[in-house]
């Protein structure tokens, strides 16, 4: 276990990532290649920045890539990679959908690798990565273009089947990703709803992958 850790953390220094979660994006990526080229991406509790920096890299300079935490962090600029915008805002604020729009109306992909700070309570950690989700989904509701992709963490547990079912009625396709990257004794896993088609009402394919 301790192999695996330390084998991600060298591997993100290596690779100029600020942190060692950005290979939970990457191994999706690869797997399902839903950031491309040219995309607007929204990064939902960005810091420290590797996920914006991945997906920067991956739209490239043609794309833009809008980073949003509670924390003010290093304002990165990458090298052959989308601009990223850098805001210091509250995802639960009642301004956050038009603070956005204001730079860009709306986006093909949202990302989201939002935790809750754990209580040692696995119910109400659980329970408080639920309501985070699924004001993920509420933006993406908003914010998302028409077939256009998400990809939001989720801690399994009580609620958790509820909360894939409601990712089912906006997407075509819901699959539940857990990444090789991801501490054996977690349990957070990944869903991402691919084609977002809006008030839907209900999703075609609903797949567990574990690659």
């Amino acid at each position: 276990m301790r192999k695996v850790q330390d084998y991600y953390f060298k591997k993100a220094k290596k690779e100029n990532y600020p942190a060692r979660s950005v290979y939970k994006l990457e191994e999706a990526q690869k797997k399902y290649q839903f950031l491309k080229s040219g995309n607007s991406v929204l990064d939902l509790g960005c810091q420290p920045g590797s996920w914006s920096i991945y997906a920067a890299r991956i739209v490239g300079p043609g794309g833009l890539v809008v980073g949003v935490d509670l924390q003010e962090g290093k304002r990165l600029s990458i090298a052959k990679a989308a601009e990223i915008v850098w805001l210091c805002h509250d995802i639960m604020a009642d301004d956050i959908v038009g603070t956005l729009q204001e730079i860009s109306r709306n986006f093909r992909v949202i990302l989201s690798d939002i935790a809750p700070r754990t209580s040692g309570n696995k119910w109400v950690d659980q329970q408080q990565s639920l309501n985070l989700a699924r004001r993920v989904l509420e933006l993406a509701e908003s914010l998302l273009a028409n077939e256009g992709n998400l990809y939001v963490k989720v801690f399994e547990g009580e609620d958790f089947k509820e909360f894939v079912d409601s990712v089912r009625k906006s997407f075509k396709t819901v699959k539940i990703f857990k990444p090789k990257s991801s501490r054996s004794e977690s349990r957070e896993v990944f869903i991402l709803g691919m084609e977002f088609v809006k008030n839907r009402g209900q999703g075609v394919e609903d797949a567990r992958s574990h690659g």
